[in-house]
């Protein structure tokens, strides 16, 4: 084989791989053909772990604080871009229902790869009007064991955990798990 012919196999093969690659990220990356996990169990109620957050304005805030009212804890950070995918979902249904339901879209600002001020220019580059927490000890990921983001917990009125997804969720089924807590 010449040395033409190689270098053009080779860079077909390169093509292939990259054009499968952007396919599958396409796939995943996108909520269609991720169904949600079931509900927890009826009798099964975990009361959601509390933990310690900080606001935009640099407050320590409690989860617990926030009971009496459902609850959307989103966990994501800037530089995900599935996280970001789902952003301009969650903002719109915030407009629609933020008075009735508590989002916290908690950024995890690690300081290292994703930092307070990463997240919140982010946030206001993108013009999103939600509430931004920031989980700068790593306390909120921890209790909650988050592995991959974006994560989103469902958190009913009284406290408990009624679900959990771990992908990007698209403005249907994020609405599907708001009515649950609801």
């Amino acid at each position: 084989m010449n040395v033409k012919l190689k270098l053009a196999v080779s860079l077909a093969a390169f093509a292939i791989i990259i054009t499968g690659a952007v396919f599958t990220y396409n796939y995943f990356a996108a909520d269609t053909t991720i169904p949600l996990a079931p509900p927890a169990p009826a009798g099964s109620r975990q009361k959601a772990p509390d933990f310690s957050m900080l606001d935009a304005n640099g407050n320590n805030v409690r989860l617990s604080s926030m009971f009496g009212k459902p609850i959307v804890l989103n966990f994501w950070a800037s530089w995900c871009p599935p996280c970001r995918a789902e952003m301009p979902d969650f903002d719109k249904v915030y407009k629609e229902l933020g008075s009735q339901v508590q989002f916290i879209m908690l950024n995890l600002a690690d300081g290292q790869g994703e930092t307070v001020q990463s997240g919140k220019k982010y946030i206001s580059d993108n013009n999103f009007s939600f509430p931004v927490f920031f989980d700068t000890t790593g306390e909120a990921s921890n209790v909650y064991g988050i592995e991959y983001i974006p994560t989103s917990v469902f958190i009913d009125k009284e406290g408990f955990i009624v679900s959990q997804e771990i992908s990007s969720l698209s403005e249907r089924n994020l609405r599907i798990r708001i009515e649950e807590i609801r």
